[in-house]
């Protein structure tokens, strides 16, 4: 019913629902499938937003910000507002679960071979590293039930993005970058490895390569620090104001 509330206010504004969180992808791209899959589902909902003057025609669509910039706003024109590249910077790429599967529900891509974080990470200048655990859980779904068996698989995507060359990862998913940033001590101590590997969130990706200020991407609230991205990317002229 939550679900539904949002998409009949983006409805009524004849709009469609961005997320910058592959989780939220998944969730409520699975709520949209049931409801316009089971009428009477969505008949059930609509008796519940009726008070609010609401009601869910199932015209809406869920789309991740990833998907929006390869699809709708497109490459080309991102690559026109690339200020400062990420020039001879190896990034791998971490989907992670939501924006991938399943396959049925979210259908924007290959899920055992998805290319898109790729194309982005190329359109702002850097080179993508290839590695198998880039489409893997990144653990979060059972940190809380599970923490010893979470942080392992987190460390062992980490350890096998680092091996590949990666100077840092970047995710679709804030979870995910939890996940990674957050308990990337405990997943180096889960493995055996210090990992010590930069985790950016695709905005923060682009927000960088357009040149905005790093206090205005929350960079310093990050617990693995980023001074080795921010002080390769500052001799190319990106505007590092704040201390990290």
């Amino acid at each position: 019913a939550l679900n539904a509330r949002t998409f009949a206010q983006a409805e009524q504004l004849g709009l469609d629902v961005m997320t910058i969180c592959g989780t939220c992808q998944g969730v409520m791209g699975a709520a949209n499938q049931r409801l316009k899959q089971e009428p009477g589902l969505l008949e059930r909902i609509n008796r519940l937003l009726a008070p609010e003057g609401l009601a869910y025609r199932g015209t809406v669509q869920v789309k991740h910000l990833l998907w929006i910039i390869v699809r709708d706003i497109g490459l080309h024109e991102l690559r026109r507002h690339i200020r400062v590249p990420f020039k001879d910077f190896r990034v791998a790429p971490f989907y992670g679960c939501y924006i991938l599967r399943p396959s049925w529900d979210v259908g924007f891509e290959d899920p055992e071979n998805p290319s898109s974080l790729e194309k982005v990470i190329q359109a702002v200048g850097g080179e993508s590293v290839a590695y198998a655990g880039r489409t893997k859980c990144c653990g979060f779904p059972i940190i809380l039930e599970k923490e010893q068996i979470a942080v392992t698989m987190a460390g062992a995507n980490m350890k096998e993005a680092k091996e590949g060359g990666a100077d840092f990862m970047v995710t679709p998913c804030p979870l995910c970058h939890m996940s990674l940033d957050i308990y990337q001590e405990r997943a180096g101590k889960a493995i055996g490895a210090r990992l010590d590997l930069p985790i950016l969130h695709l905005p923060q990706l682009i927000g960088l390569a357009m040149g905005i200020p790093t206090k205005e991407l929350g960079l310093s609230r990050h617990l693995i620090p980023v001074d080795s991205i921010l002080k390769r990317m500052e001799k190319q002229g990106a505007p590092v104001h704040e201390s990290h």
